[in-house]
């Protein structure tokens, strides 16, 4: 089940990338005291209490402008309004209600959407005078907060519970539980071949295929048997750079496959043989990696490159160096255009969902553990030693672990990476990432890699 979409949308310098870094608890939004700093959509997964979302962050919304950045952005946020479940409008208490905040209100009423109305900039009951002004646009509750300094957050975060989906709660029964088929997302850039693939799999022209880039729009699901078995695949839109991506149609795409992404199991990321990794492959590569999807590498157009056994060679060798945050992931070489080899993805999809849902025994994963503890001492923390206790596996899809500490703040990501290796090597896990978080040792109540109530990073106002 894919994740609801909540998107924050508002008039340029209301808060809004503030308030998506509170919720996601880090900093992935510039902030600058600046109108117009956020062109482009941002996206993050985030959860409050057992909800999950998806986490949009728009340009500002400008109704009436002539000037060419921001009718851009005006766009960006209208296609965020069409694609979203839920729309947090977003206003500044310290400016007043504007004549720009009606319109979008307006606009913001004909979507049909569920909206939540917040003011941003209200630090404490000192400010609250500030409100009255905002009833003129005829709502019954607003959500007054501090997205700098907290007051309210947590009230604006209950406002957004309610109204999520009781299909975004956090099930663990259906975690652990297969729904349905693998679902199989087929990503990559413009005119890789992407759906020549999956048309080459079923046998039919199931997909618009051309050689103009950016012919398939949306994402389009079908279901394939091999060998008796079902997968379900999922043909998306190229996903381009952003310097590249024009306004419209093709924004609204980079947008589904993304969502197709998240609803995925494991995610072929298909890549032009003849041209090699570009900085988009490793984009792509980095999105499904974010997103904690197994990952396996479709070199198409093998039947292109003329001397193959140095092409693959050389390929390798950028993938340690340029995809070593992925260097998990298995590569297939194929061409969709011959479907040489185009099956021999459902073996190695196979594999990589049997280590995506690996669950390691306790005792084993210790035993591993201390041995590599004892094999390698962590960095002293200001002067102190760290020290490692025991380790534990939290969940799966993909396999997550907790490390309890006694100093997590002194947890390097260089250990981090060194524990990784070497539950690789002791079990496997190929074409899956791994999460490893650091707990400290009385903090036993653990949940999916978290505590408590709040997302992680998000401070309680």
């Amino acid at each position: 089940m894919s994740k609801p979409i909540v998107a924050i949308v508002g008039r340029p310098n209301v808060g809004k990338s503030a308030l998506f870094n509170r919720v996601i608890g880090r900093n992935l939004a510039v902030v600058e005291d600046m109108p117009g700093v956020t062109r482009d959509r941002n996206y993050a997964d985030a959860q409050w209490e057992d909800k999950r979302f998806l986490l949009v962050d728009t340009g500002g919304f400008e109704p009436e402008t002539e000037d060419p950045m921001y009718i851009k952005m005006r766009e960006q946020s209208r296609l965020a309004v069409e694609e979203a479940d839920l729309i947090l409008f977003l206003m500044d208490g310290k400016q007043g209600l504007l004549p720009a905040d009606i319109e979008v209100s307006h606009q913001l009423r004909v979507s049909g959407k569920p909206v939540i109305y917040a003011v941003n900039k209200v630090d404490g009951v000192r400010d609250e005078d500030l409100l009255s002004d905002f009833y003129r646009l005829g709502i019954d509750t607003l959500f007054p907060f501090s997205a700098k300094h907290g007051p309210g957050f947590s009230d604006l975060m209950d406002g957004i519970y309610r109204l999520l989906p009781e299909t975004a709660r956090v099930n663990e029964a259906e975690e652990g539980a297969p729904i349905g088929p693998p679902r199989i997302a087929i990503i990559g850039r413009p005119n890789v071949g992407k759906s020549s693939f999956v048309n080459s799999l079923i046998g039919e022209d199931r997909m618009i295929v051309s050689n103009v880039p950016g012919t398939t729009r949306d994402s389009v699901d079908s279901i394939y048997q091999y060998y008796g078995k079902k997968y379900m695949l999922v043909d998306t839109a190229g996903i381009r750079s952003r310097g590249k991506i024009s306004r419209g149609v093709e924004k609204y795409s980079v947008m589904r496959a993304i969502k197709s992404l998240d609803r995925a199991d494991v995610a072929l990321v298909l890549m032009d043989a003849s041209e090699g990794i570009t900085e988009q492959d490793e984009r792509i590569v980095g999105l499904a990696h974010e997103a904690g999807k197994g990952i396996i590498i479709m070199l198409n157009k093998w039947d292109l490159v003329p001397d193959k056994e140095q092409a693959y060679k050389k390929f390798m060798s950028d993938v340690q160096q340029r995809l070593k945050f992925a260097d998990y992931a298995p590569v297939v070489t194929i061409s969709a255009s011959t479907r040489q080899r185009v099956t021999k993805v459902f073996e190695e999809i196979d594999k990589v969902i049997a280590e995506y849902e690996r669950r390691v025994p306790t005792a084993e994963l210790n035993r591993v553990f201390e041995h590599l503890v004892s094999g390698h001492e962590p960095p002293l923390y200001r002067g102190k030693r760290v020290k490692y206790y025991y380790a534990t596996q939290v969940g799966i899809k993909p396999p997550t672990f907790i490390v309890f500490v006694n100093y997590p703040a002194g947890v390097h990501f260089s250990y981090l990476r060194y524990i990784e290796n070497h539950l690789r090597r002791a079990f496997g896990f190929s074409g899956t990432p791994i999460r490893i978080f650091a707990k400290k040792r009385r903090e036993e109540k653990i949940q999916r890699g978290e505590t408590g109530r709040r997302v992680r990073g998000a401070r309680k106002g």
